[in-house]
């Protein structure tokens, strides 16, 4: 996002966060307060005062003494690594498998910093367990001037709704207008897919996603605890396809190979999603943690499905030890 906000500074350790991303960008990066200003979303006043307060409380000596250095660090080598327009990563015990928690707060403060803003926006929302925690942990803005969309469909093939109801949450917590997609992920045929996509509301949803300021969206992997399967929106034999047809991500219900390629699933054409399938043309944010999830960011990342990621450093690290 290019349009900085001019607000109060955020409280306590989060203000401490901010000042150590500020002067890693001033002192190591050398950027002018006008750039980080730009990347943070912030005002150039309180970059100024971030890059004090990093002074006067010892945050800069021959390195930056804080426990986010190595966070930062990581941050810059993705952004280098696969040309991201943003990353942010969260501190996490070692040998953490997983860490949806931290991640989801992580991104609650990205997403937070975004829709403060008065002019209106349009935000195209995926799935997943991340993105419900955001949702969850969004404090009530009232934002009636947003639009929330969805960017997949929330029923199975014969009806039962999705516990990842992340638009219909996240648009209460603003009181913002909700566009959901109450179409099965996968259809029984082309046939049905087809009806569904002609009908006028789907082409509401699709012109939003086409205008839409953020897309923002977690990730999945393939296996037998793969999302789509264990919640029944596809079998175990379309399962087993995508998985031998080179599926190691499923984004936005579509299986890529480790090089971001659409893969030749069997399912796909029946799927209902509003697939990305080019290059990320705006903020296009990736919000995943974990083990089994690494080679998936890592393959969106590489065919440039997303320009964004927030995770955390046990996942980052394992993302760029894969090339």
């Amino acid at each position: 996002m290019s349009t900085t906000i001019d607000r109060p500074d955020p409280p306590g350790d989060r203000r401490l966060d901010l000042a150590a991303r500020a002067a890693w960008l001033y002192y190591f990066k050398s950027r002018t307060q006008e750039q980080i200003a730009v990347e943070l979303n912030i005002s150039r006043q309180i970059v100024q005062r971030l890059i004090a307060l990093a002074n006067s409380e010892r945050l800069i000596r021959f390195q930056l003494i804080h426990p986010l250095a190595e966070c930062i660090e990581l941050s810059d080598r993705l952004k280098d690594r696969f040309g991201l327009i943003y990353c942010d990563i969260c501190p996490n015990e070692r040998g953490n498998t997983e860490d949806i928690p931290s991640v989801a707060s992580l991104a609650t403060f990205y997403l937070e910093n975004i829709i403060q803003q008065k002019a209106p926006l349009t935000i195209g929302m995926g799935s997943g367990g991340a993105m419900r925690e955001v949702s969850r942990r969004l404090p009530p803005i009232d934002r009636p001037q947003h639009h929330c969309v969805s960017l997949m469909g929330n029923l199975t093939r014969d009806g039962r709704a999705t516990h990842y109801d992340v638009v219909t949450r996240l648009a209460e917590r603003l009181n913002a207008q909700c566009y959901p997609l109450p179409v099965p992920v996968v259809t029984n045929t082309v046939e049905e897919r087809e009806v569904l996509q002609a009908q006028p509301g789907y082409g509401v949803l699709r012109g939003l996603v086409e205008e839409a300021t953020l897309l923002i969206m977690g990730i999945g992997f393939w296996g037998p605890e793969a999302t789509l399967y264990r919640d029944g929106f596809i079998t175990a034999a379309e399962t087993a396809q995508a998985m031998e047809a080179g599926g190691v991500g499923e984004l936005l219900g579509c299986a890529i190979s480790a090089d971001g390629h659409i893969v030749d699933a069997a399912y796909h054409d029946r799927l209902t999603s509003f697939i990305r399938t080019g290059p990320a043309d705006r903020p296009t944010t990736i919000v995943a943690s974990g083990v089994y999830r690494a080679p998936a960011i890592r393959a969106a990342l590489k065919g440039r499905l997303a320009n964004s990621l927030i995770t955390d450093e046990n996942t980052a690290r394992l993302v760029l030890q894969m090339d």
